[in-house]
């Protein structure tokens, strides 16, 4: 039994659809970040850098100390449990680096990037051209990375969808906060309707999404970018 400890967030989609994707059997328990539950002790024990997503694998490799298997960070999940089903991550060495360089990609650049897109865009207290600028390119830049990439091959990392794809796909779906035209990016587009199509995806986007609320109060915001996300917990 895997619990994943989340919220419905692209970073948490990742997971949930992962998790949806393999068919493992799994139980999701709401961090919600906007109320501050990812500085609860019990969570920093699991997630020392207080974010979402994060799992407890009881069915895990034994860690030294003898605690289950836990784990955090979206992309090193992404890998455990690829591996753990020997699912969507090429066996093959050189698809395998194929993959895995498109994870980090979304992982070090597209998630980083449009994140900042989307705080400048719409969440920052002050509205800074220079920051909106610069965001806003910067996304609009990978999305042409991806849509190059993708002239080329049906997925990410070549005509097999694969964790690059689960990796990338929820920092998409709000392509439009994030000043980027869909009909530009023809290749992006297909790719992302034929994703969104995928039961598994439908329904990992589905998890915890009811517990999230559809406006963020001043209250998260502060929590979320103020001086409690730099406070010692």
């Amino acid at each position: 039994m895997i619990d994943v400890y989340s919220w419905a967030t692209p970073n948490g989609h990742k997971v949930h659809v992962m998790l949806e994707e393999t068919g493992l059997e799994y139980v999701a328990h709401a961090v919600d970040i906007g109320a501050g539950d990812q500085f609860k002790p019990e969570f920093l024990a699991i997630s020392p850098n207080n974010k979402i997503p994060a799992i407890v694998d009881s069915d895990g490799p034994r860690r030294a100390d003898g605690k289950p298997f836990s784990l955090f960070e979206s992309g090193a999940i992404l890998i455990y449990l690829a591996e753990k089903t020997g699912r969507f991550l090429p066996a093959d060495p050189a698809a395998r680096y194929e993959t895995l360089q498109w994870v980090m990609f979304q992982m070090g650049g597209l998630g980083p990037m449009l994140g900042q897109a989307h705080h400048f865009r719409i969440y920052a207290p002050e509205k800074i051209d220079y920051a909106i600028n610069r965001y806003t390119n910067e996304a609009r830049r990978l999305y042409a990375v991806m849509d190059t990439q993708l002239a080329k091959t049906a997925y990410l990392a070549g005509d097999d969808y694969t964790i690059a794809d689960i990796a990338a796909f929820p920092w998409t779906r709000s392509w439009q906060n994030q000043g980027v035209d869909f009909d530009a990016l023809p290749n992006v587009k297909r790719w992302h309707e034929a994703i969104a199509a995928r039961p598994a995806v439908q329904r990992g986007v589905e998890v915890l999404a009811s517990a999230r609320k559809p406006v963020m109060d001043d209250k998260a915001k502060e929590i979320l970018f103020g001086a409690t996300q730099y406070a010692k917990h």
